[in-house]
């Protein structure tokens, strides 16, 4: 990033975010100013305190002075810290926001943004990105103010004490500028490096996390054992580079003060000697210029916490700045059903990903509280069919109704609200069964969590658990069986009571005991609901209404079960190949 494009992010950074909190940076501002006046303070006591004390030997001075140099380091720590509060205070709310802002985009984006994108790389968003900014805003601010104040009445008093002296002091401040410049867009090249390798990271845990039970099963802990090494000292390895590149300043800057203050105290003896200068305002000018130099040394840094902070902004921009081309418009109407019947006219749909379409000139119709099945080979295109439905992507082509209404033109709430899904791919949470179950309706009672249960064949187990309903499942359902957990899943479906069921292969990974429970409880929830399944065992839809057969993305032939067998060389194929 050149320096225009760290000004323009840090802009925006400041209008979006910062802003909004200009009461807490004033107050911080003004107590800076008092840090700033009693930091010059202290030095300049040091002239009255030579003379008086040291020099004339006068008696009141030699307690007065003392106790206004307790009262300026007093009001110095004080000042500081209420200052640090505040501005501490600023630069973890604006981190939260951010951090909200993130969540936010992730709860709404539509399911082709986050397909695209590992998980991984969003927690570096919430955890890394937003700690440099949290850094910049808290740290970066107040360092600023703080340092520039101080600075300015430093260098003020040294040119009060002696002009000349304190133009010989200026010559290291546009060294130090210069350096920070020049440091300032290494650190953000590596910060912006450090932020890649944060999220590969986060990406690497998130992955071992989910598939610790296959790395077990395939022994390959050592092989996964070395790439987490190799990750983690890429990332260490970039930290270092940030870091040295920040210090890099520390050699240099301690060097130019060296020969400042060497320089300094052959001029000051000569100015003494020719008696332009007195020896108590040589010590207090060499406080001001020794208290000058934290500061200084603190403001060349803080271009580079700027990069780092722009590096980081820029990274979560390119996140909330995505525009979401799948969400709710308040000023859409509510899908109102009646009948619950589902057209498909002429649909087709392509992933982003692929160049090939996954479905094509999809021409369906489904009738009202019946059960529609979808039968093909893995990627013929039921799943993609099945998700065009409640919108998690949008066709290309085409449009999908339910009684006469267009799905893109109703309000999304509304449709989802009429949607429950069941899937091979169960989603549970960290909480208790009842917690789970009532996540499809928090108004649910007690009574009507049970009797979903119930419905699902569910409360049996349930009530044999340590604390029952409340009992805690583990990260998505650990501690449950596959069909304890499906079970669940169907009477959270239940608890929702929406006229369309969507049943993504609800069964295929039961056992025959397990699959016979909640194929029961499946009839419970589809009973009177418009019901589309994809089946991945041919014989669970014998009974269905209608069944489509899928092939390479097209509708190839459609009908019962028994006309098909007769009729359908692919779904015979398909059937025989199963009973077999």
């Amino acid at each position: 990033m050149n320096f225009e494009e760290v000004k323009l992010i840090l802009k925006r950074l400041f209008k979006e975010h910062v802003k909004k909190h200009m009461k807490r940076i004033l107050v911080a501002l003004v107590l800076s100013l008092i840090v700033a006046g009693s930091t010059s303070g202290i030095a300049w006591l040091l002239d009255p305190a030579v003379k008086k004390i040291f020099i004339e030997q006068n008696e009141v001075f030699a307690w007065t002075i003392p106790v206004l140099i307790v009262v300026a380091f007093s009001s110095k720590g004080l000042s500081l810290y209420f200052a640090r509060i505040n501005i501490i205070r600023v630069g973890e709310e604006v981190a939260g926001e951010i951090q909200k802002k993130i969540a936010s985009n992730i709860l709404i984006s539509d399911i082709q943004t986050l397909d695209n994108r590992h998980s991984g790389k969003y927690i570096s968003n919430v955890m890394f990105d937003s700690n440099q900014i949290r850094t910049l805003v808290s740290s970066g601010v107040l360092n600023l103010m703080k340092d520039s104040f101080s600075v300015i009445a430093l260098v003020a008093l040294m040119f009060y004490q002696n002009w000349k002296l304190a133009l010989f002091a200026l010559i290291m401040m546009p060294l130090a500028g210069g350096l920070a410049k020049s440091l300032g867009k290494r650190v953000g090249k590596a910060t912006s490096k450090a932020g890649k390798s944060s999220g590969n990271l986060a990406t690497f845990l998130s992955e071992i996390f989910k598939g610790s039970k296959m790395i077990r099963i395939y022994q390959k802990e050592d092989q996964e054992n070395i790439k987490a090494n190799n990750v983690i000292d890429d990332l260490v390895e970039k930290n270092i580079k940030i870091g040295s590149v920040i210090i890099r300043a520390t050699p240099i800057m301690e060097a130019l003060t060296g020969i400042m203050i060497a320089g300094f105290i052959v001029y000051s003896g000569k100015l003494i000697a020719a008696g332009e200068l007195g020896v108590n305002n040589f010590f207090s000018f060499l406080a001001a210029m020794m208290l000058a130099y934290q500061p200084i040394r603190s403001l060349a840094t803080i271009n580079m916490v700027a990069y780092q902070g722009a590096a980081a902004f820029k990274r979560i921009s390119n996140i909330i700045d995505k525009e979401i081309e799948i969400k709710n418009d308040n000023t859409a109407p509510n899908l109102i059903i009646k009948n619950s019947d589902i057209v498909f006219d002429n649909v087709g749909f392509k992933y982003s990903s692929t160049n090939d379409k996954a479905i094509k000139n999809i021409n369906l119709t489904i009738e009202g509280n019946t059960m529609t099945a979808f039968v093909g080979h893995s990627g013929a295109g039921k799943s993609t069919i099945m998700n065009l439905l409640p919108r998690f992507y949008d066709p290309q082509e085409g449009s999908i109704k339910i009684d006469g209404q267009n799905i893109k033109n109703v309000s999304l709430k509304s449709l989802r609200k009429n949607l429950s899904l069941v899937s091979q791919d169960i989603i549970l949470f960290d909480d208790t069964i009842k917690n789970n179950i009532s996540y499809a309706n928090s108004n649910a009672t007690e009574s009507e969590v049970v009797e979903a249960c119930k419905f699902a064949a569910a409360d049996e187990f349930i009530k044999k658990l340590p604390n029952g309903y409340e009992t805690v499942i583990g990260e998505n359902g650990i501690r449950l069986s596959g069909g304890q957990k499906q079970r669940i899943s169907i009477a959270r479906a239940i608890l929702k009571k929406s006229p369309i069921i969507l049943l993504d292969e609800a069964t295929s990974s039961l056992d025959a005991e397990s699959e016979k429970v909640v194929q029961n409880a499946i009839l419970n929830l589809t009973k009177n609901k418009t019901t589309l399944v994809i089946a991945h065992r041919l014989s669970t839809i014998n009974n269905a209404d209608k069944i489509f057969i899928l092939k390479n993305g097209k509708i190839i032939d459609s009908g019962k079960h028994n006309f098909l067998i007769q009729n359908c060389g692919e779904y015979k194929s398909l059937y025989e190949k199963q009973l077999k």
